[in-house]
């Protein structure tokens, strides 16, 4: 094989003449160059490429581990936050079963003392006692704590509706209780004379005495024998000085003869309040005062309420 090499600066040209076994060591020396060359930048590009790769992983994994250690330590938060709450939910709520047992022993003791039988408020429920729960055991779960307010939402409202009832129940008998009649009307005087048929001390002949006498001294204070509204305070013939008072219910009681009335028409008294002093005005033959219990219209006898306080 022959290579001419031509030089246009010279203007000659060199002749090589290769033979066979020259031209393939030639062949094999650039066959050889070129794959080193090659196999070299392969190399190289690979570990510029592991370069880049580890680079960016180990920059993407830090990335990551930080944005990780950051969302554990948040949830660690909200853990200890809810854990918190949740023990104060509990704490609150043991707290309304003490109340809510508590209101049970005091409604029971107030249904024996007024003798409301009828009322059921668990006297057989201990009184509330409790206290934290140590760290081993479990703790209450959201549902338990949900279900348990609910449960107690529920015996509340039974409680308030019979405390209610209760309470209305124990008004309308203290109402009741002041405004029936009972008790003496005189302080410090004596019984002088029955309801019933008797001899009439001015006429003389058998009447019907509507009320009871009670007689005493000058002065000696008359006093209501029920809660009620004046409605006559004044001059009544027969009567004297008159004070009769409506307590409600159909009573009506009537203090007479009375040396001064101490309360006027409309006007308010409480039971036990003084209401006159004992005279002797009217049809009367001494210093007493004449009293009388008008139910429905109709004079009842008024010793059988005496005995009543």
């Amino acid at each position: 094989m022959n290579i001419i090499l031509v030089s246009n600066a010279k203007k000659h040209s060199l002749n090589i003449v290769l033979r066979p076994f020259s031209l393939c060591l030639v062949l094999m020396f650039f066959v050889v160059s070129g794959g080193a060359v090659f196999y070299s930048g392969y190399q190289h590009a690979k570990m510029e490429s592991e370069d880049i790769i580890y680079t960016a992983r180990h920059q993407t994994t830090s990335v990551w581990q930080s944005e990780i250690e950051g969302q554990q330590e948040t949830l660690q938060d909200l853990q200890a936050s809810a854990k918190k709450s949740l023990d104060a939910m509990a704490g609150r709520l043991s707290m309304l079963q003490g109340h809510v047992m508590r209101l049970d022993a005091l409604g029971s003791r107030l249904a024996v003392m007024a003798d409301l039988d009828d009322m059921e408020f668990g006297v057989e429920s201990p009184p509330g006692i409790g206290g934290p729960l140590p760290e081993e055991e479990s703790q209450m779960l959201i549902p338990d704590i949900l279900n348990t307010f609910s449960e107690l939402e529920y015996v509340l409202q039974d409680r308030s509706e019979k405390l209610a009832a209760m309470e209305s129940m124990l008004i309308n008998r203290a109402l009741q209780e002041q405004t029936s009649p009972g008790g003496n009307p005189s302080l410090g005087g004596y019984l002088s004379s029955l309801f019933g048929y008797r001899t009439d001390p001015m006429s003389g002949r058998k009447e019907f005495h509507e009320g009871l006498d009670f007689a005493g001294k000058a002065g000696t204070p008359v006093v209501a024998v029920a809660t009620g509204i004046v409605t006559w305070s004044g001059p009544h013939y027969g009567y004297g000085n008159l004070i009769e008072i409506s307590h409600g219910n159909g009573y009506v009681t009537r203090y007479a003869h009375n040396n001064k009335n101490l309360v006027n028409l409309g006007e308010k008294v409480e039971k036990g309040e003084v209401i006159a002093t004992m005279g002797s005005t009217g049809r009367s033959t001494g210093t007493h005062v004449h009293f009388e219990v008008i139910r429905n219209g109709q004079h009842v006898d008024p010793k059988k309420y005496l005995s009543l306080k």
